[in-house]
């Protein structure tokens, strides 16, 4: 399937970024419910999935409304309203959604069934108003036992992507970002094309510009939302996704740099391959949050680190310098 989304200057000056968390939760439900969890996402899985059992009506709901394959209702993930709305915020404007949207939804997802809908489904068919708190209340609970746990790691792998990208455009421009998103999206002189099975998006009476959304669970394909008159919504697989779920030990410091720096320096350089947050960087190294900070500290001081804030958290990486030394002295320890 090849689609189309043609951009106007307006739309390209539009075109923003956004962190959402309703967006992981029903690509994470999705994972779930495929007939195999993707490999990647198998570590994570197997965490959750005794909770999930134990969690009965409530997830036979949210799996039916959130199948492996199919439509996917549009109200679960509405706008994000600024660059990282909480849960909080995502669920408030679902619990305000228009009876008439619920239930176009809903249709959607009988049709693609021969016209059925799950019987778990009906009851908010029938009452989308009396319904929704219970939806609400059960993706709140899905929340906390498969998301929230690990929402930190999440969050800053989503956050090192945005960053990523917001230097690519200050360094090449809009295009390049959008050319550079997943294998099966292009820009092409005006529009941004999609060629895929899972995605069909139009401009249509669209509203202006694009959200775009990174995403853990999205993996391994882009996911679209175009609801009029919404402006369009990306989903994408976040960049070093591959390692989200890796708690192995992190090769060991440059041994030479570490006799410079010392040997906690020297390991949180090693450690900024993506930007990561304080919070993230102390979690693998084990130091603790004021030693990391502190560390970080006197590395920004060298000219070795910037930070950069991410919404709500700072994420710090390493400059060219840094870059500079550690390729050196591997280099020295190959010669």
């Amino acid at each position: 399937m090849r689609s189309e989304l043609t951009f106007s200057t307006d739309d390209l000056a539009r075109t923003r970024f956004a962190v959402s968390p309703m967006w992981e939760v029903v690509t994470s439900l999705r994972a779930l419910a495929g007939p195999a969890v993707p490999a990647l996402h198998r570590p994570w899985a197997a965490q959750v999935r005794p909770a999930a059992t134990a969690a009965g009506p409530a997830l036979r709901r949210l799996a039916a409304l959130v199948p492996a394959v199919g439509h996917l209702p549009d109200f679960l993930t509405p706008v994000p309203a600024t660059a990282a709305p909480s849960l909080a915020e995502e669920l408030a404007v679902i619990a305000a959604t228009p009876p008439g949207q619920v239930r176009a939804d809903l249709d959607l997802m009988a049709a693609e069934r021969g016209g059925r809908l799950p019987a778990v489904l009906e009851p908010l068919h029938r009452d989308p108003v009396g319904r929704l708190p219970l939806l609400t209340a059960d993706i709140e609970a899905y929340w906390e036992f498969a998301l929230e746990p690990h929402w930190a790691r999440i969050r800053a792998l989503l956050d090192a992507d945005v960053l990523h990208r917001a230097r690519l455009a200050a360094g090449h421009g809009p295009a390049r970002v959008l050319d550079d998103l997943h294998e099966t999206v292009r820009w092409d002189g005006g529009a941004l094309r999609l060629e895929q099975r899972h995605c069909a998006v139009q401009r249509l009476d669209a509203g202006a510009g694009l959200v775009l959304v990174p995403s853990a669970f999205a993996w391994p394909r882009v996911l679209t939302r175009t609801l009029p008159p919404d402006p369009p919504q990306l989903a994408y697989p976040a960049r070093g996704v591959a390692t989200l779920w890796e708690s192995g030990p992190a090769a060991d410091p440059a041994e030479a740099l570490a006799a410079v720096l010392g040997r906690s320096r020297a390991r949180l350089l090693a450690e900024l391959d993506a930007p990561a947050s304080t919070t993230e960087l102390a979690r693998r190294t084990g130091l603790s949050t004021a030693g990391t900070s502190q560390h970080l500290t006197a590395l920004r001081a060298a000219g070795l680190t910037s930070a950069q804030r991410a919404g709500h958290a700072v994420l710090h990486a390493r400059t060219a310098v840094a870059d500079a030394l550690l390729a050196a002295d591997a280099a020295g320890r190959v010669g």
